[in-house]
């Protein structure tokens, strides 16, 4: 005889498999009696499974929303696909920070069948994930290592690069992980400088767990205000002043805050500060944004902006004249 906890499990998955099915019909797939799945079914729906029934002869028990999230039984490929699923939530931030995906893949991948972590594993040796321009990947390893020390509190050794391309090893309290904008940023205490800090999580190596519990005290930072203050233009080599012709909701879409701090300069004009690493890569950036716009400072990406302009012009003058005597040519007779 199977145990309760199993045979409860082989009820919800059947339960699962279609739309309705009769006392009967459970009692015989789960070789019980009819009184025994009566008696599973109230413990399901004291699990928090919403269990209908329906009375009757032709009456039978169907699954419905219940009052709170359940233990899910999942197949091998159901399995994968939420794997996948939630991998690409963290790593897009389609869900907004992507704190959530991340935590509920961690949680996930810890209990996966090692036939299924196979098959992940190869899956993720196989996919390639295309950086934005000037932008390293983090990789899906590494940023579940981060997650795990930050969830179990451990002290963790990183190897670790800093914005010069140094390799340096860190040990840190983690706290937090925090997505903004397209990166990942790791809040934590650096142990040797006994302050807070924030690393880029696609600048980590690797990630070592060194046992030693973590017990942070006092006043905690807000990790988002933390990571925030470091990205701010004043961060970059370049910034940029920009009046974008839209209200500041408008800007906002157009150049997210994680990118930018804007200003309102009148109902219908953002100011925009944007940083960046060069005036031509800014030049890009800005035409980008297909809006209406004036650089205020600094001279060097506004000229860059204006000869990139000029070429974009140009090279259309060029293709309409290229155009007009192709045309002519093709009408006349003698040639």
């Amino acid at each position: 005889m199977i145990s309760t906890s199993a045979r409860l499990l082989k009820l919800v998955s059947l339960l699962s498999a279609r739309p309705a099915w009769t006392a009967g019909e459970l009692a015989d797939r789960m070789a019980v009696t009819p009184r025994t799945v009566r008696r599973d079914i109230a413990r399901l729906r004291d699990l928090g499974y919403g269990v209908e029934s329906d009375a009757g002869p032709w009456g039978g028990y169907r699954l419905s929303p219940g009052t709170r999230l359940p233990p899910l039984s999942l197949d091998d490929e159901e399995a994968l696909a939420v794997t996948v699923g939630l991998r690409e939530a963290a790593f897009s931030g389609v869900l907004g920070g992507g704190e959530a995906a991340l935590s509920a893949l961690l949680k996930l991948r810890q209990v996966l069948p090692r036939r299924v972590a196979e098959r992940l594993n190869a899956m993720d040796g196989a996919f390639v994930h295309t950086a934005w321009p000037a932008e390293q990947q983090v990789a899906a390893a590494v940023l579940l290592d981060l997650a795990t020390a930050c969830r179990h509190a451990e002290r963790v050794r990183l190897s670790y690069r800093d914005r010069l391309g140094r390799a340096t090893r860190r040990d840190v309290d983690p706290y937090r992980l925090v997505r903004a904008g397209r990166r990942w940023y790791l809040v934590a205490v650096d142990v040797a400088k006994g302050e807070w800090r924030t690393f880029r999580a696609d600048r980590v190596e690797k990630a070592v767990g060194t046992g030693r519990p973590v017990a942070l005290g006092g006043d905690l930072p807000d990790p988002a205000a933390l990571v925030g203050r470091i990205r701010t233009p004043v961060g970059y080599p370049l910034c940029a002043t920009v009046r974008l012709a839209v209200p500041l909701d408008e800007a906002l879409r157009l150049v997210p805050s994680s990118v930018g701090t804007h200003r309102e300069d009148g109902p219908d004009a953002t100011v925009v500060e944007i940083g960046g690493t060069d005036a031509d890569g800014m030049a890009r950036y800005l035409l980008g944004l297909a809006t209406p716009l004036r650089v205020l400072a600094p001279d060097g990406v506004r000229a860059a902006v204006v000869r990139r302009a000029r070429e974009l012009v140009d090279m259309n003058e060029n293709v309409s004249d290229a155009t007009v005597v192709q045309d002519e040519r093709a009408d006349d007779p003698a040639v």
